[in-house]
């Protein structure tokens, strides 16, 4: 059965949902908390719930902004849109001018990770801190979890049967390629695995996700600009992350003076099986 779709999603406690009227379309973020701004962006397929877990960790040192990027979670799915590394990033741009913040961390895993990291490239007075969590920016990326999730998203991006494809998700496949982010396949919650299918289920949806998986390309390249970042990073990566010993030391290379945490055991998804370290490091 087809998990049924509410208009904001399954929310994180102590938040509540908003919409920011953007370049992109409207923008759903989820805010609560108090203090000085911390922005969480999400992974790839994923959205702000993906957060649910740390969120209430942090909420009592910042006031949260969880976005969902363009075209995700519940952000309007805009026909002909750009889903690239400069486009996304837009987004996270737009969030942080139209609401005025400042003094803000960014905290971004996978894809969200490039963006925290671009987005202080570009906005360099208001962003005071960055944490880049196992950030995706090297060729291979999912498809390095695992044999099946090579094939689904060969073929989501393929020519002629990828559309159907990229509708189909069936939540034993989705369940398996998420967990192969894991080091505890356990952390993978339910309600969130059907919050991930029924959004999958809106209409456009498929589309958006073939141009998502289509563009990762853009977020290697986005890793010249690191070099322009002039905030302090905190780059933390999972011992099981997709990315190999060679992408993380070129990332020492174009930021030497950022620290570096492994965490022992954790694989992709560290916001939903490590909140802990997170809140450690944020």
């Amino acid at each position: 059965m087809t998990p049924q779709l509410s208009e904001t999603g399954i929310g994180i406690p102590g938040t509540t949902s908003h919409f920011l009227e953007t370049g992109q379309g409207r923008l759903r973020y989820l805010t609560g908390g108090s203090g000085t701004p911390l922005v969480l962006l999400h992974t790839v397929r994923t959205q702000a719930e993906h957060f649910r877990q740390l969120v209430p960790l942090v909420q009592q040192r910042y006031t949260v902004y969880a976005l969902d990027l363009p075209g995700m979670g519940h952000s309007q799915i805009v026909p002909g849109a750009s889903y690239d590394e400069p486009a996304m990033r837009d987004a996270v741009k737009s969030l942080v001018t139209q609401l005025d913040l400042r003094d803000v961390t960014l905290l971004g895993e996978s894809m969200g990770a490039v963006l925290a990291l671009t987005t202080a490239a570009d906005l360099p007075d208001r962003v005071h801190r960055v944490v880049a969590v196992n950030a995706y920016d090297y060729a291979g990326g999912i498809a390095r979890s695992s044999l099946l999730a090579r094939l689904i998203i060969t073929g989501v991006i393929a020519p002629g049967v990828g559309p159907l494809l990229a509708r189909l998700e069936p939540k034993p496949v989705m369940r398996a390629i998420l967990s192969g982010g894991l080091g505890d396949p356990a952390a993978l919650r339910e309600d969130y695995l059907d919050e991930l299918l029924a959004v999958g289920h809106r209409p456009g949806y498929s589309t958006v996700a073939r141009a998502v998986y289509r563009n990762l390309p853009s977020l290697a390249a986005a890793r010249a600009r690191y070099r322009d970042v002039t905030a302090p990073v905190h780059f933390v990566y999972g011992e099981k992350d997709w990315s190999r010993t060679s992408d993380r030391h070129a990332n020492r290379e174009l930021l030497p003076g950022a620290e570096f945490t492994q965490v022992l055991g954790a694989g992709h998804f560290i916001a939903l099986e490590r909140p802990d370290v997170l809140d450690a490091v944020a």
